[in-house]
């Protein structure tokens, strides 16, 4: 699952995000801050509460506890923020029409669409891309079609390409979050260490 958001909404600040289900904690006092840039990808385990923390981000989920904050602002209408779930919708077109349908759809002027499009497609590994059509691309490559600012995998290839930074969620909380190279060659704690490897984490 993915989230995008217009650069003026950004960064998107936690502060002390908490979410429980009766005695279940869920987010477990969350301090994280989205800034503009290369996309940001959360990663952990099933459970972990990587969708979680982007339903309570899209709104779509009120936080027992904390808050959140978008460009410096509290409870900002999701007017131009979008979420893009595992197998997201794609029209019966090339991924550059496929933008250049999105761009049109945010006002984007037409003289900059071709710019604004080859951009995007190279800032997401799919400038090879452009002619494809859109639902020939395998899943990962329609999810980075689709996305711009913060997405969940579980896939850790997918991650490392297109991840600036990385934050890993265990068990609701966050256990490591740095640069991308830093995070898969040089993890600062066993839970990193523990699943870069493959290995169950309980």
């Amino acid at each position: 699952m993915t989230m995008r958001a217009p650069s003026s909404e950004l960064p998107v600040v936690f502060d002390g995000v908490t979410v429980t289900a009766g005695p279940v904690t869920i987010l477990d006092h969350i301090a994280l801050t989205l800034a503009p840039g290369a996309p940001t990808v959360l990663i952990g385990p099933n459970g972990s509460g990587k969708s979680t923390l982007l339903r309570v981000a899209m709104g779509l989920l009120a936080p027992s506890r904390g808050r959140i904050t978008w460009g410096g602002l509290e409870n900002v209408p999701p007017l131009k923020r979008a979420i893009v779930f595992q197998r997201p919708a794609m029209l019966r077109r090339s991924a550059a029409a496929n933008l250049r349908f999105a761009l049109r759809a945010a006002g984007v002027p037409r003289a900059e669409h071709a710019r604004r499009t080859a951009e995007l497609l190279e800032l997401v590994g799919l400038g090879h891309l452009a002619d494809r059509a859109a639902r020939s691309l395998s899943g990962g490559e329609q999810q980075r079609l689709a996305l711009k600012v913060v997405m969940a995998t579980h896939d850790l290839g997918e991650a490392r390409r297109l991840a600036g930074d990385v934050v890993m969620l265990h068990r609701g909380r966050i256990v490591e979050n740095g640069a991308t190279a830093s995070f898969f060659d040089r993890p600062q704690t066993a839970e990193a260490r523990t699943f870069l490897a493959g290995e169950l984490l309980v």
